[in-house]
C-alpha cells in the first residue's frame, strides 16, 4: 500500500481567505509552500489535497472556477518541480451534512480507494481542527499548522478536543518533520 501527505489547501498551500478564494486571482502561494511540495514530492510519498469549499454550496463560486484554481494550482507545483496526485473537495455548505466536509472522514476515504492508500502510515497537514479530526478520524498522523487568528487553531483549542500529533509553524516545518520522521523509520 501506499503512504500519503494529505494537505489542507488554504493556510497551508495558498493564503485564506475570509470572503474565499473565488478565482486564481485571488490565489496567492504561501511563500515557500512550493518548495515545501517539491521537496515532499521527492520522497516517495503520494501527495494529495482535501479541501472544504463551501463557496461552491453558497453559489459564491463554480465548480469549474475551483477546478479551474486546482488545475493551475497543480500546474504551478509542477512547475516548480514538485507534484499533487489529486484535489479532492467537498462543495457543501457546513449545514448540509454531507460526508465529504471535514472533519467527517469521506474525502479521506475515498482517496484511499482510489489509490490504496495505507492511512495509518499518512500524514494530514491542516490548519484547523477539522482537519485534525478528519485525520484521527482514519488514523493518519496529524499535523497543525499554527494560525492563532482561526477559531479551530491550536492556541484555541479545547482541551477535551483531539489535539494534533504535531503542531508546526508552516508546511515548510511540516515537510521538514515528515522527512526526519520517514527517515527514522528506515
Amino acid at each position: 500500500m501506499t503512504k500519503a501527505v494529505f494537505l489542507d489547501r488554504d493556510g497551508i498551500i495558498c493564503k485564506d481567505r475570509d470572503d474565499y478564494v473565488k478565482s486564481w486571482d485571488e490565489f496567492v502561494w504561501i511563500p515557500g509552500a512550493r518548495k515545501a511540495l517539491k521537496r515532499l514530492s521527492g520522497n516517495h510519498r503520494t501527495v494529495i489535497v482535501i479541501t472544504n469549499q463551501s463557496a461552491v454550496g453558497r453559489g459564491l463560486v463554480s465548480r469549474l472556477s475551483v477546478e479551474d484554481i486546482h488545475q493551475r494550482m497543480m500546474r504551478g507545483v509542477h512547475q516548480a518541480g514538485g507534484k499533487i496526485e489529486k484535489v479532492y473537495y467537498c462543495p457543501h455548505r457546513p449545514e448540509d451534512d454531507c460526508n465529504c466536509r471535514k472533519p467527517k472522514p469521506g474525502l479521506l476515504l475515498k482517496a484511499a480507494r482510489d489509490f490504496a492508500l495505507d492511512l495509518k502510515s499518512s500524514y494530514l497537514v491542516g490548519d484547523n481542527l477539522s482537519d485534525v479530526e478528519a485525520g484521527r478520524y482514519v488514523g493518519c498522523t496529524t499535523m497543525m499548522v499554527k494560525d492563532d487568528k482561526k477559531a479551530g487553531s491550536v492556541k484555541n483549542l479545547p482541551r477535551d478536543k483531539t489535539r494534533p500529533d504535531y503542531i508546526v509553524s508552516d508546511l515548510s516545518a511540516a515537510v521538514d518533520l515528515i522527512l526526519k520522521l520517514d527517515s527514522a523509520e528506515r
